[in-house]
């Protein structure tokens, strides 16, 4: 791995990438009436497309039960593969790669963002810490309702389903959400997850939730078509677990099994919004590449500098940027020649409209 950096070729999957800035998914809450993709995501993700790079759509519920932000798109309908569609020809049109982020919040939602006003729903019920989004802005998350075994399989096939509308959509790829405190995590870890049927206790039952939802994106694409993101380190939504390493390296190992496009690391130096250490270590990332054979993709507050690095080391073979791709639009170009970043504008970050999404400079102009 020695003598690469950012901008040399990398292999995903059958998907050869022209350098290895990865776009980030970022939650935006900008999508039409029925959780639709509209023309101005369209054109926001357009914005951010270069030949050859790698996106990694927002996170998308797999079902109306699996909002825990407002204004989310969806994949659940024919409508909002409607939408999509119209977002990946942007991409494709400029010769990028794009996978759609699959999600289901879990227990980091509350009722007034669910079907029918109904609590949650979540492995055990225990409650998170933190805010969900709703209409009329941050409300603390509910307490969620512990899911009945009979249920499982039904979210399961939620998620096979996402998968099978992402792939008639057009997309290039999905990705499993299993980061951040989200229901594939709540499921993974000890401290969110006290069942006593087969997903619960020791680490093979409560790994399983995260490799059947795997396994069935998989089913779907194939090989080298599905990424997993995963988040070893972080405590956002008061996630944690008596024995990460053992529990991370375990479903790592069995992810590795399953034909991966790709493992997402996201790295402890942001927690929640606030950025706790710059400079710490990507540690996790780099334990994770003992156990995971395919590439890595390391996230979490990196800059250039600590991109450059970690590629470089070869603790991970592309770096996902979001904050910064926010505001930058062109940042594989910033980056490539050593430019000054725009500063973003987190009150912008999200709902609204082209204020703070597409009306970011680029460094040319003439480049939009």
């Amino acid at each position: 791995m020695s003598h690469q950096d950012l901008f040399t070729p990398t292999p995903v999957g059958p998907f050869t990438l022209q350098h290895r800035v990865v776009m980030a998914p970022l939650t935006r809450m900008r999508s039409s009436p029925g959780d639709v993709p509209n023309e101005l995501m369209a054109k926001y993700y357009a914005q951010r497309t270069t030949q050859g790079g790698l996106i990694v759509s927002e996170a998308t519920p797999v079902s109306p039960h699996g909002y825990g932000y407002a204004h989310a798109p969806g994949i659940y309908t024919q409508e909002q593969v409607e939408g999509w569609r119209k977002v990946i020809k942007a991409v494709h049109d400029k010769g990028g790669i794009i996978f759609l982020q699959l999600w289901h919040v879990g227990r980091q939602s509350h009722s007034l963002l669910q079907p029918g006003g109904v609590d949650p729903v979540a492995p055990s019920a225990i409650q998170a810490q933190g805010d969900a989004y709703a209409d009329s802005g941050p409300v603390p998350f509910g307490m969620p309702r512990a899911l009945r075994f009979e249920e499982i399989a039904g979210i399961v096939e939620e998620f096979r389903h996402g998968a099978e509308l992402a792939k008639a959509a057009g997309f290039d790829g999905v990705e499993i959400h299993g980061a951040n405190g989200y229901l594939p995590d709540q499921f993974l870890q000890d401290g969110t997850n006290k069942r006593t049927d087969a997903y619960g206790g020791p680490i093979e039952n409560r790994a399983r939730f995260m490799l059947e939802i795997t396994a069935a994106a998989v089913s779907v694409w194939g090989n080298g078509h599905v990424g997993v993101r995963l988040s070893p380190s972080s405590s956002y939504g008061s996630m944690h677990d008596s024995n990460p390493k053992e529990t991370f390296g375990y479903v790592v190992q069995e992810l590795d099994k399953l034909g991966l496009a790709y493992l997402h690391v996201v790295e402890p130096r942001v927690k929640g919004n606030e950025t706790i250490d710059e400079h710490a270590a990507p540690v996790a990332v780099q334990y994770l590449r003992t156990l995971f054979k395919g590439p890595i993709i390391a996230a979490g507050g990196f800059n250039r500098e600590s991109a450059e690095a970690i590629i470089s080391q070869g603790g991970a073979d592309m770096v996902a940027f979001g904050r910064s791709f926010i505001a930058n639009p062109d940042l594989p170009r910033r980056l490539r020649e050593g430019l000054a970043l725009n500063a973003y504008d987190r009150d912008t970050f999200y709902g609204g409209d082209a204020s703070g999404y597409t009306d970011y400079p680029f460094v040319d102009a003439a480049t939009t």
